[in-house]
C-alpha cells in the first residue's frame, strides 16, 4: 500500500462521503448506459442496500489520504446455485462497487483497494474474486485488466423491436385464444 495512502473500515462518519460516491458513480454510469437511473434518485436506497450486505458477509472499506476521502469499495461474499459450474464458482467473493475520486485516478488507488477488499473477503473455500463493469467504462475494464482480472461472462443485450409478424410460431398474449 502506498504510504501516503490509509484504508479503513467505513464508519457512519463516512456516508455523506459514500452517498456523494454513489451519485457521482451512478452519474458516470448513466452517461455510459440508458439504462441507469439518476443518481440522486437511488443513492440513499443503493448505500442502504450495500452496507447490509457488506455487513451480512463481507466489508465496505474507505481510502483516505490525510483525512480526506479518496474513494471507497464494497463486497461480499455471493452464493449461487449453477449447476453447470463448479463448486468453488458458485461460492465467490464479488466487489459491488468501486469508486475512486477524480483528482485521485491514475494513481493505483483502485488496485489497493481491490487488494484490501480481496484480503478481508478471503476465507476457505473462497477461490474467486469477481466484479462487473458495464462494457463501455473502458477506464474501468483497463484498470481491472491491469490488475489481473479477465472476462468470465459477457451480457450481451438489444431493445426489443416489436414485429407485425409472429414468424416464430409465437402467439402474442393479447391474441391467445380464450379457453
Amino acid at each position: 500500500m502506498s504510504p501516503w495512502l490509509q484504508i479503513r473500515a467505513a464508519t457512519a462518519a463516512d456516508r455523506s462521503d459514500l452517498r456523494r460516491a454513489i451519485v457521482e458513480l451512478q452519474e458516470h454510469e448513466r452517461r455510459l448506459h440508458d439504462s441507469r437511473l439518476p443518481g440522486e434518485q437511488v443513492a440513499d436506497a443503493y448505500l442502504g442496500r450495500i452496507e447490509s450486505r457488506a455487513a451480512e458477509s463481507g466489508a465496505m472499506l474507505v481510502a483516505e489520504w490525510a483525512g480526506a476521502f479518496v474513494g471507497f469499495v464494497a463486497g461480499w461474499i455471493e452464493e449461487s446455485d449453477a449447476i453447470v459450474e463448479t463448486p468453488d464458482s458458485d461460492r465467490f467473493a464479488f466487489v459491488s462497487d468501486i469508486f475512486v475520486a477524480p483528482e485521485f485516478r491514475g494513481r493505483r488507488v483502485a488496485s489497493q483497494l481491490l487488494g484490501a477488499i480481496e484480503r478481508c473477503l478471503a476465507q476457505p473455500g473462497i477461490t474467486r474474486l469477481r466484479l462487473c463493469a458495464l462494457a463501455a467504462n473502458d477506464a474501468a475494464i483497463h484498470a481491472y485488466r491491469r490488475d489481473g482480472f479477465s472476462p468470465y461472462e459477457i451480457i450481451y443485450e438489444r431493445p426489443i423491436v416489436r414485429r407485425a409478424e409472429a414468424s416464430d410460431g409465437c402467439l402474442d398474449r393479447a391474441q391467445e385464444p380464450s379457453p
